[in-house]
């Protein structure tokens, strides 16, 4: 059963705990991961992007020379695909890029990201975080006690916010909720901060 410390906001540590192996101890299935992190970042394209076929260009409605005789290649309008101004072959068009996966390759890919952060000694459990007023010389301070890379996930069970602002003009220190944890925000930042409470609540969800 993994064992990680729990330190508190000035980076002393003051218990050790438990971590639920079939949560935080399992095999890592990285094609699982993958498969995950590839619906999410589908999912959250916009798909919005639009180029016009040379049926809908402006204009090209004339044949430009006659078909035969001039020594030219033969051509019928002036907005085919290889003319300048012409239209785009298979031109991409607004669609719908997200897909479902399954709830158990979820929640695999899930206990795979949160062990490879625990084999990786790229967790950190603190007791709680609570700031009296956001402020962001109080954060950086916190995150330099933890000694946690400033590219960091910090996690709690509720909105914090004097957490949250106080994190917001850091670069590449993101905050979030129990609820909203998915596995690219897990893998894209390299300490995950998490209070215990929210720990337990991972693995009420999860075991």
């Amino acid at each position: 059963m993994p064992k990680v410390n729990v330190y508190n906001m000035q980076g002393d540590q003051v218990e050790q705990i438990d971590l639920n192996e079939d949560v935080f101890g399992i095999e890592v299935n990285q094609h699982v991961v993958y498969e995950v992190v590839k619906n999410q970042l589908a999912n959250k394209r916009q798909g919005t992007q639009s180029a016009k076929t040379r049926a809908e260009v402006r204009g090209g409605g004339r044949k430009p020379w006659r078909q035969k005789g001039t020594g030219r290649a033969r051509a019928g309008s002036i907005r085919a695909p290889h003319w300048t101004g012409g239209g785009v072959t298979f031109a991409p068009k607004p669609r719908d890029y997200s897909y479902k996966v399954p709830k158990k390759i979820k929640r695999l890919a899930m206990k795979s990201a949160l062990t490879s952060k625990v084999l990786e000694n790229e967790i950190i459990v603190i007791d709680e975080f609570k700031l009296d007023a956001p402020k962001t010389k109080d954060m950086v301070n916190v995150l330099n006690k933890l000694s946690a890379d400033r590219k960091a996930l910090i996690v709690t069970v509720n909105p914090e916010t004097n957490v949250i602002k106080s994190a917001n003009n850091i670069p590449n220190v993101q905050t979030t909720v129990v609820g909203n944890l998915n596995v690219y925000d897990i893998l894209k930042y390299n300490s995950l901060i998490i209070t215990k409470e929210a720990v337990r609540k991972v693995e009420e969800v999860y075991a």
